[in-house]
Order: structure tokens, then C-alpha cells, then sequence
């Protein structure tokens, strides 16, 4: 039923792929994520409609939903989510600077000047960080943001901190082609 890889756990083949997974695995290679749920049918099709809607098209604009990922994967330190997603990143437009800077690489301070993107990325600190989050970041940051936006990307950090957990404990492989695409971008 499932591949050699170098996972922490064999990801399953499309050939192999139990009936209930098929379907994401009808344009192909659905990647580690899928082919890691694809074991546990009955969870990868309840986990797929939330990561899309967490993960998709909403009224918080991409670059922003970037930011969040790509900063929360860097503090919870999953080599899997950062790499994937500094290539989502930087197709959402963010700069080789930005890039390093979330990813722990160089000082935020120095690359981030917009107040608000200040304010998310403290926030992603906080909520990613351990312990009690401070209602003095909250409310900074609500003075950015209006409600449902906060509690978008409040969400956004938790779902990604779910994700980190997965893929860093099952320890999923980066996708060729994303690692080709990091060393195009000198981000490996």
C-alpha cells in the first residue's frame, strides 16, 4: 500500500491509495501531505476541506497569509513547511530579503517597516510561542486589523502550528521540485 520514501512514515502511492483517497490522487501527486493522511482515509477527507479553506482564498490577502506561515513554520522550526512555503511566498511577490527575515535568518526589524505587518508578525510570535499571549499584542494588533481578520490569522497560526507538528514528526520530505525551485531563489 505505500511508497519507499524518505519520510518518517512510508507515503502512500496513488496506485495504492486506499478508495476512499483516490480522488487526490487524480491530478497526480497530491504531495507528502496527502500521501502522508492518505493512510488514515477517513482523516485526510476531513482535514483536506479545513487546510483549503484555512489555507485558501479569503479576504486576508495573500502576502499577509505568507507572512503568517512562513514566520509561524520558522518558529515552530519545520524544515518541511518552511521550504514550501518560502516558494508560495515568494510567488506571492515577498522579496529574498523578506524571505530570510521570516525565516529567522535576519533581523525582522530591519526588513518589515510596515506597521502592520510589524504588528502580525508579533503576533505570530506570540501565539506561537509558548505560554499565555498578552492581551497588550492583541490589542495592538486589533488596532491594525478589524476583528475577523484577527481571528482569521489567529486561526491561520494555529492551523500551520498543527501542520508544523505533523510534517516535522512524520518528518515529510521536501517535494523535488520545491527544492529545485529553493536553490533557484539561493534559499536552500
Amino acid at each position: 500500500m505505500t511508497v519507499a520514501s524518505a519520510a518518517g512514515v512510508p507515503l502512500v502511492d496513488g496506485d495504492q491509495a486506499p478508495l476512499l483517497a483516490r480522488p487526490y490522487y487524480a491530478s497526480g501527486d497530491p504531495g507528502p501531505i496527502v500521501a502522508a493522511l492518505a493512510h488514515v482515509p477517513e482523516i485526510l477527507d476531513a482535514a483536506m476541506p479545513f487546510i483549503s479553506v484555512i489555507l485558501g482564498p479569503s479576504s486576508i490577502v495573500v502576502r499577509r497569509k505568507e507572512l503568517v506561515i512562513l514566520r509561524t513554520s520558522a518558529r515552530l522550526g519545520c524544515r518541511f513547511c518552511v521550504n514550501a512555503h518560502t516558494v508560495v511566498a515568494a510567488d506571492a511577490g515577498l522579496s529574498r530579503e523578506e524571505l530570510r527575515a521570516l525565516r529567522g535568518e535576519a533581523p525582522l526589524e530591519d526588513v518589515f517597516v510596515d506597521t502592520t505587518e510589524r504588528a502580525i508578525l508579533r503576533w505570530v510570535d506570540a501565539v506561537a510561542g509558548a505560554g499565555p499571549v498578552a492581551s497588550t499584542e492583541r490589542d495592538a494588533l486589533g488596532s491594525h486589523l478589524p476583528t475577523h481578520e484577527v481571528v482569521e490569522l489567529t486561526m491561520l497560526i494555529g492551523a500551520t502550528m498543527m501542520l508544523n507538528r505533523f510534517c516535522t514528526a512524520l518528518e515529510l520530505p521536501t517535494a523535488s521540485a520545491t527544492a529545485g525551485r529553493l536553490d533557484e531563489l539561493d534559499l536552500r
